[in-house]
């Protein structure tokens, strides 16, 4: 058993720990467990996705610009400013793949799938968008799809911030049991039924 004072030291500290995590996992931590349901039950909830086409052809001066374009890198800033008054798209800052007969800018985003594609034989510009709803935007955002590094850098942050919750809580856990007998058994309960469900109803 630990001492009073050295238990008084780690009940505030663990007491710290939750708190400060808590406050960093509570919208976070909201968003995905709605998100978790969401996309447990994605083939329940209907999606209308509407699409967008834009056809046109780029001027002459942006015609120029195709030769300059190279795999790997944004296209030539002349040939972006035409593209976005062509079709809105802001191509500026994306990595183009170019091919000998076209080059092709993928804009995918979360809930969002968006292309920009250009014939190099006659400067035919052809945008696509798809918007697929509130909820795909939610569900991409919970698996980390088309996100980028920031977005990803978020989910790491927030799962340390989850594990220091859960450890925490349990250290509290453990402190408060001697008064409240019905804590183990709630804890034990919440790692068997998991596993039980696991074997009976998933595995194989």
């Amino acid at each position: 058993m630990l001492s009073g004072s050295l238990a008084g030291f780690w009940r505030n500290q663990l007491r710290q720990w939750h708190w400060i995590s808590s406050a960093l996992c509570l919208v976070g931590l909201l968003l995905f467990s709605v998100t978790g349901f969401t996309l447990n039950h994605a083939s329940q909830i209907e999606a209308q996705p509407k699409t967008q086409r834009v056809e046109k052809d780029l001027s002459e001066a942006g015609f120029n610009g195709l030769s300059k374009a190279e795999t790997g890198k944004p296209v030539p800033a002349e040939l972006a400013r035409e593209i976005k008054a062509l079709t809105g798209a802001d191509v500026a800052r994306v990595k183009a793949e170019v091919s000998e007969d076209d080059i092709y800018i993928d804009l995918t985003g979360p809930g969002v799938d968006t292309s920009v594609t250009i014939d190099k034989a006659d400067g035919h510009v052809s945008y696509e968008r798809t918007d697929r709803g509130v909820i795909a935007v939610l569900n991409d955002l919970h698996k980390g799809r088309n996100t980028g590094a920031v977005w990803s850098l978020f989910i790491d942050i927030l799962a340390i911030a989850c594990v220091i919750f859960s450890v925490t809580g349990f250290g509290l856990l453990w402190l408060y049991a001697k008064n409240r007998r019905i804590t183990w058994p709630l804890a034990a309960a919440g790692l068997v039924i998991p596993f039980i469900l696991f074997m009976v109803f998933v595995h194989a």
